[in-house]
């Protein structure tokens, strides 16, 4: 089954049209590197000086492909937990309340502070489900349907750590929640790492 990215950029040509039609110009490099990195499945990464171009090739691309563009900014500190998901521990504590006399009547039944525990422990599901679930950038982008363009940029400024965790998304689509499971995108995003690099 094709992308939408393979239906609509089905030639060099149509890159360079569709990507004019909403107002950017690019030039064959550009496009063809936005083509193949479409028919490959691959990340693209744009290097260059501020102010060049980098982010607005992927504002573009979203627009004329008409999906959602998800942006994680990068910086130095950035970690798994920012940029994958987080729990709604607010949400969840309310839950914890709203289920207290259920709890309590649990905990109850058992002798011991330890067969307690085990006991709440065989119900721990119910409070790691999706709605507790908050998406961060890449776990979105793996979550949409139809397909996204992700946004990664300046990625010169994460850390080694954080760069060889990217990499490990990117390179299956794929990401483990250790309370839910694998999350493996339905449709890959187009992903656009961009760097103020230039390589020199």
């Amino acid at each position: 089954m094709k992308s939408s990215y393979e239906e609509q950029f089905v030639s060099l040509e149509a890159v360079l049209e569709k990507l004019r039609d909403v107002d950017y110009i690019a030039n064959r490099q550009m496009a063809m590197t936005v083509y193949l990195a479409c028919r490959l499945g691959k990340p693209m990464l744009v290097e260059g000086p501020a102010g060049v171009g980098k982010t607005e090739l992927a504002k573009a691309t979203a627009a004329c492909l008409q999906l959602p563009l998800i942006r994680l900014q990068c910086y130095e500190g950035l970690d798994e937990a920012k940029a994958l998901y987080e729990w709604k521990y607010g949400k969840q504590l309310l839950y914890t309340q709203l289920l207290k006399d259920k709890l309590d009547d649990i905990i109850c039944r058992e002798n011991g502070f330890k067969s307690a525990m085990d006991k709440l422990h065989q119900y721990d599901d119910i409070f790691f489900p999706w709605p507790f679930l908050e998406p961060r950038p890449l776990l979105k982008a793996l979550q949409e349907k139809n397909g996204s363009i992700l946004l990664i940029d300046e990625i010169d400024k994460s850390d080694d750590e954080f760069e060889a965790f990217l990499l490990e998304i990117l390179s299956d689509f794929q990401v483990s929640v250790p309370e839910i499971g694998t999350v493996q995108a339905v449709t890959k995003p187009l992903v656009f790492l961009t760097s103020n690099n230039t390589g020199s």
